[in-house]
């Protein structure tokens, strides 16, 4: 009998032990900060983000910050200096982030839709009334891409489109950056560009669909006149430098959200029908994109 007693003791003493240990972070991180990059406006970013905020404070148990930054690079940046924790980024943006803080952050998980892609696309949209109907059209126009971190934004336009023989240095008038995917799509119904690389997920999901929904812009008036091969969706990413257990709780969080609060999970997919949670990731999945800013950067110093 005093055998079984002190079995149940200890095992009771280790049970609490573990689950004294699982909540130790919590003394040093009282407040998680979240960074989500600049796809859209920042009012929107955050409205959209209030619900989520919500939720992970109530799944956590400590006080949840939204981090926003007017560039892709402040995002990546306060990764880099230890000021926030985790991030959704785009591939490209996970890319400049584990350069940056030399392998210091990992992906934890990416969306995938309900056929179990995990991919979106690159798209180059126009005015439907312009009369543009492919990039051969564009020749000595002004081409606007997102931001210099953008995967759909930047990176992958602008690396398809010089291995099809339009180098945008030279094809183009202009190629500026309009700062944000929403602010190159709105340059573009305003005759600011003539085209703006942006983002689609699905036919009926992505960037101008939202602006659409959201009555930023009148439906039918942006036609998109090139689409990119298919993008791996960007990672949920965390520094390297944070307790595992704290990793391990919000990346369970996160993977439980679409069936724990669906709403919510819908609120930050964009309305994306087609989402369907979330898949594990690691960084071989994002190698190709990291070789590919290498080769924009090399062009970037030729040039």
């Amino acid at each position: 009998m005093k055998n079984v007693l002190l079995t149940a003791a200890v095992t009771a003493m280790l049970a609490f032990t573990g689950s004294a240990h699982a909540q130790e972070w919590k003394q040093t991180y009282k407040t998680i900060r979240y960074g989500i990059t600049s796809a859209e406006n920042e009012k929107d970013r955050i409205a959209r983000y209030k619900g989520f905020q919500a939720y992970m404070e109530k799944q956590l148990g400590v006080k949840v910050e939204i981090f926003t930054a007017g560039s892709y690079d402040g995002v990546i940046q306060a990764l880099a200096s230890d000021q926030i924790e985790f991030a959704s980024l785009g591939s490209s943006a996970y890319a400049a982030a584990y350069t940056e803080t030399n392998g210091g952050v990992e992906p934890l998980l990416a969306q995938v839709d309900k056929d179990g892609a995990s991919g979106y696309f690159s798209v180059i949209t126009v005015r439907c009334d312009s009369g543009y109907k492919s990039i051969d059209d564009l020749k000595g126009k002004v081409l606007a891409f997102a931001d210099p971190d953008s995967t759909s934004g930047y990176a992958v336009p602008f690396f398809n489109l010089v291995k099809q023989g339009y180098d945008p240095k030279t094809f183009f008038s202009a190629v500026p950056f309009s700062g944000s995917h929403e602010t190159g799509v709105m340059g573009v119904f305003n005759k600011q560009f003539d085209a703006a690389a942006t983002y689609i997920n699905t036919e009926k999901a992505g960037i101008p669909q939202r602006m659409e929904s959201k009555g930023m812009i009148p439906a039918g008036q942006i036609c998109r006149i090139w689409q990119s091969p298919e993008i791996t969706n960007g990672p949920l990413t965390a520094r390297k430098n944070l307790p595992a257990d704290l990793i391990a709780a919000v990346k369970t969080a996160m993977r439980d959200l679409p069936k724990s609060d669906p709403a919510v999970y819908k609120e930050i997919s964009s309305g994306n029908e087609a989402s369907n949670g979330y898949i594990e990731v690691d960084h071989k999945r994002y190698e190709w994109i990291i070789e590919m800013r290498d080769w924009l950067r090399k062009q970037r110093r030729q040039g």
